[in-house]
């Protein structure tokens, strides 16, 4: 849709830089002009002249947006940078929709590329914006060049190692630098260039690198059960009796957009799963602590289901079952001749296909070296 102010939505979302109103372009400058509202931050609205209706953001911002946009009408926000990258514009065009025209602004992570001569198309982008430093961690891969938005200088070198920030990109105080302990203009962005060792994000990370107490998915099995489980981006995943998280935390390190929910009666081992999610970057694991099949309620329906205990539960499998939709994956692990007969039952009642998993680990026999069996898995696996 055409910036003109003729043409314009009520809701004109409009990027601008630390560089201000000089580095708006004409046809920013217009949509703001013929704006009877302006609506930002305190720093953003000090950066354009005029006389104008200016609304800050209050706090917290989300929940006050649908009565901010059912008050004022003829509204310009500005945002900074390209609104559609990890900004405001995003948020106003899921809430408001066709209402909405965007006029971006090069984002800082534009700038930061183009200052530090790093391809756009190769660096990966985190934002901490309100969010965990921890998430930075799966995305520190040897090799790869990062750039951090919103984060604290300190945290970021805690977890990274040495670091590069940029302020004010495009403003006149403009600077770039070798982070040295200096406290940091808040309008700043972070570069990375990753070192030293990581772990992949296929599933299947050596059994050392979680905090467990024995209740631990082993590394073969896991790879496995999670290959069947076929995490794919946005899809919310049910880890039923998990342990130490494991299922949980390879799932969700999959992609940024996958999402789990851990179930463990222990807090002893729903505190070790959080912890184990921290540390592997996952932070935004949801552990519930409670005894399935009661603490399966109410819970966000899941895309596909892991059963990794409490199998012979009364009604932990027609829980599970039910709470899948058309589409949705349900993968059971079992063990002992118990939990076996369940998924026996199960399997000539819906189908799907049953597999038994036998590890077998190389290890010290005197001078020697031999065999050592791990107890077998049976893995049950089901498209509803």
């Amino acid at each position: 849709m055409s910036p003109e102010p003729s043409d314009r939505a009520d809701v004109v979302v409009v990027g601008i830089g630390a560089d201000g109103w000089d580095g708006l372009s004409p046809a920013a400058q217009q949509a703001v002009r013929g704006a009877k509202v302006l609506m930002g931050s305190r720093r953003q609205l000090d950066l354009v002249p005029g006389e104008f209706e200016r609304v800050a953001w209050p706090s917290p911002l989300v929940p006050a947006l649908p009565a901010l946009f059912e008050k004022y009408r003829d509204v310009c926000v500005l945002a900074s940078g390209d609104p559609m990258f990890h900004g405001i514009g995003t948020t106003l065009v899921r809430l408001l929709g066709s209402r909405v025209t965007v006029i971006p602004h090069p984002s800082s992570v534009s700038l930061a590329c183009a200052r530090l001569g790093w391809a756009l198309n190769e660096v990966e982008v985190v934002s901490l914006v309100g969010r965990p430093a921890d998430l930075l961690r799966p995305a520190l891969t040897p090799g790869r060049r990062v750039l951090v938005l919103g984060g604290d200088p300190a945290v970021v070198a805690g977890i990274a190692g040495p670091i590069t920030v940029l302020e004010q990109l495009g403003g006149l105080a403009e600077r770039v630098y070798q982070w040295s302990g200096e406290v940091a203009d808040p309008l700043c962005v972070i570069a990375i260039e990753c070192t030293g060792s990581a772990y992949s994000r296929v599933p299947g990370l050596p059994d050392d690198a979680y905090e467990t107490d024995g209740q631990l998915t082993k590394r073969e099995v896991r790879a496995i059960s999670l290959s069947t489980l076929g995490p794919l981006p946005g899809q919310l995943l049910w880890d039923v009796g998990s342990g130490s998280g494991s299922i949980a935390i390879e799932w969700s390190r999959t992609h940024p957009t996958c999402r789990a929910i851990a179930v463990e009666q222990s807090a002893e081992r729903a505190e070790r799963i959080m912890r184990n999610a921290a540390s592997l970057g996952v932070p935004g694991v949801e552990v519930h602590i409670g005894r399935a099949p009661e603490a399966l309620e109410g819970l966000e329906k899941p895309d596909a289901i892991f059963i990794g205990g409490g199998l012979t539960v009364p009604g932990v499998m027609q829980t599970c079952w039910d709470a899948l939709g058309a589409g949705g994956r349900l993968v059971v692990n079992a063990v002992t001749l118990e939990s076996e007969a369940v998924v026996a039952q199960w399997y000539a009642k819906v189908g799907g296909d049953l597999v038994r998993i036998s590890v077998n680990r190389g290890s010290a026999v005197g001078k020697f070296t031999g065999w050592r069996p791990h107890m077998p898995v049976t893995t049950w696996s089901v498209t509803k």
